[in-house]
């Protein structure tokens, strides 16, 4: 009876040890997010879950085109992709990207171009004309939906703070049949 109690009591601190590294993994490592909506349509679908990177960028700086989770209010967190960083300038002319002057690539928008009317995802905009700045202020982010056409992002709620920044999205593990790691391509 008294090796019963003593493998039980061993048991049920194993355990409890067990959940209390969950628990700190989970609240500070790294984070479940599932999406909603289609704004970040066709890199991220509806009802997609993710594992989000809490510590990255604790411990280093968001670069340009990773997709991140930021706290838009108190209650809504959103997903989207980084564009420009601070100090840059950023502009769209013909549905073509600019940052700093520098025409970039967009492969992740090819599948919906492909399929827009007018082959146009994008309207033309540049940076001054939507915040009032002409570059990304110190310790803010200018991001993009990739759905460009159904997407509440800096176009209409402007700089976001990288204090609100929740993290990069590392993994899509939901849909077993689009388990992703990378989403920039």
């Amino acid at each position: 009876m008294e090796s019963w109690k003593k493998e039980s009591f061993e048991w049920i601190k194993a355990l409890a040890i067990g959940v209390v590294i969950v628990l700190v993994v989970r609240m500070f490592l790294f984070s479940s997010y599932v999406v909603e909506g289609i704004s970040m349509q066709p890199t991220l679908q509806d009802g997609n879950k993710l594992v989000v990177n809490k510590i990255g960028y604790q411990i280093g700086d968001p670069e340009r085109f990773d997709v991140l989770v930021f706290h838009a209010d108190e209650n809504e967190d959103y997903v989207k992709r980084i564009i420009g960083l601070p100090g840059d300038e950023v502009s769209y002319v013909d549905d073509e990207l600019y940052i700093n002057g520098k025409y970039y690539e967009e492969p992740y928008l090819d599948e919906f171009r492909e399929q827009s009317v007018g082959g146009r995802l994008t309207g033309d905009f540049t940076m001054e004309e939507l915040t009032g700045e002409p570059v990304v202020p110190e310790g803010m982010i200018f991001v993009l939906g990739d759905n460009r056409k159904q997407s509440l992002d800096s176009r209409i709620i402007g700089f976001i703070d990288q204090d609100s920044i929740v993290g990069k999205v590392g993994m899509r593990y939901w849909p077993l049949s689009e388990v992703g790691f990378k989403f920039y391509e």
